[in-house]
């Protein structure tokens, strides 16, 4: 009698067991510790933004989010694609490019980035503004008359930025031939220049700590770009994903009277093979605190849960963001038309 109800419990236990078995996994791919994000160098919105990410998902999760400074997001990729980075800070037009390679798509007749299939788009964010910069005292009022000044350019560390002068030039009807472009590796040196007067003319993003330094130093103000109904035509042709943006005139930093931007999006994004709990528990930690994220940088105004899935996302969606969004109710059937094409692009 005793054996059998030894036999017994033990196949009552043993069943147990065998239940439980599947959460074992769970637990081994437990949360790691830390995390990085790859972002543009300190000065720049996109490190700001990076350091609220990070702030929400250090304080959120068990996870510790730490900011990875490079000097352009485009030396970056690479490891966002390899996995070395766990996350990054970019904009849809270089993940476009970047994506879906040289081979396959160009925008000015160049595409210098490299390949990277891997990448994936946690959330769409708010858009980033680019404007012209001039010093305060500065004869010039337009992107026209910008034509034969020291313009700073090339930026070939940073290669977003060189798309941002080849797109506020186009919607001038200008070219790179008609200025003096004097070489700088990035925005932050092109600024530099400014201060140090040598050139006329640099670029920064809207209200970006480096702009704020270069005020407090010589005094500065953003020029507009052509935001006319035939200009904005010329900025879209010229780079798709861009699109004009009117500030109002003492609205924001650097913006002394109603003044046109170019405009585009901004992405966190991550690699295919990122774990899913990873990726839900970091989309988690933003969506339930969104709030929390204006306070950190102006840029946080249009991060919003409404903006997180994007029907012209430029790289496909890691799958657990999917499943994120669908439980939700924010992903829709032509989300998943686009997510099938954008995947198919590398296969």
């Amino acid at each position: 009698m005793g054996n059998h109800v030894s036999r017994a419990l033990v196949s009552v236990v043993a069943a147990i067991i065998l239940t439980l078995f599947p959460l074992f996994p769970v637990k081994a791919q437990q949360l790691p510790r830390s995390l990085t994000v790859g972002s543009n160098p300190p000065g720049t919105v996109f490190y700001a933004l990076s350091s609220g990410l990070a702030k929400a998902v250090s304080e959120a999760t068990p996870m510790q989010m730490a900011v990875q400074p490079y000097t352009g997001t485009s030396t970056f990729l690479p490891l966002l694609n390899s996995g070395e980075l766990d996350f990054g800070i970019n904009n849809a037009v270089d993940m476009a490019l970047s994506y879906q390679g040289p081979e396959r798509l160009k925008i000015g007749g160049r595409n210098p980035f490299v390949h990277i299939p891997n990448a994936r788009l946690v959330m769409r964010g708010s858009p980033l503004l680019v404007g012209i910069l001039v010093r305060k005292d500065s004869p010039l009022k337009n992107i026209y008359e910008i034509k034969g000044k020291r313009v700073a350019g090339e930026y070939p560390a940073q290669l977003a930025v060189w798309y941002n002068l080849y797109g506020q030039l186009a919607s001038a009807g200008l070219a790179f031939k008609d200025l003096k472009v004097v070489a700088v590796p990035a925005a932050n040196e092109g600024v530099d220049a400014l201060v140090q007067g040598r050139v006329d003319v640099a670029m920064h993003a809207l209200n970006s700590a480096k702009v704020r330094e270069a005020d407090a130093s010589i005094g500065v103000r953003h020029l507009s770009i052509d935001c006319s109904a035939e200009g904005a035509k010329r900025l879209r042709q010229a780079v798709p994903g861009y699109y004009p943006r009117f500030v109002k005139g003492g609205t924001a930093l650097a913006v002394v009277e109603d003044t046109c931007f170019i405009a585009y999006d901004i992405y966190l994004t991550s690699h295919k093979a990122a774990p899913d709990a990873v990726i839900s528990a970091v989309i988690k930690a933003v969506w339930d605190n969104i709030e929390k994220l204006v306070p950190l940088h102006p840029g946080f105004k249009e991060w919003t849960r409404e903006r997180a899935v994007d029907a012209d996302a430029t790289i496909p969606y890691h799958p657990a963001a999917i499943q994120f969004y669908r439980e939700h109710k924010s992903w829709s059937g032509k989300m998943d038309e686009l997510q099938k094409k954008l995947l198919a692009l590398n296969p």
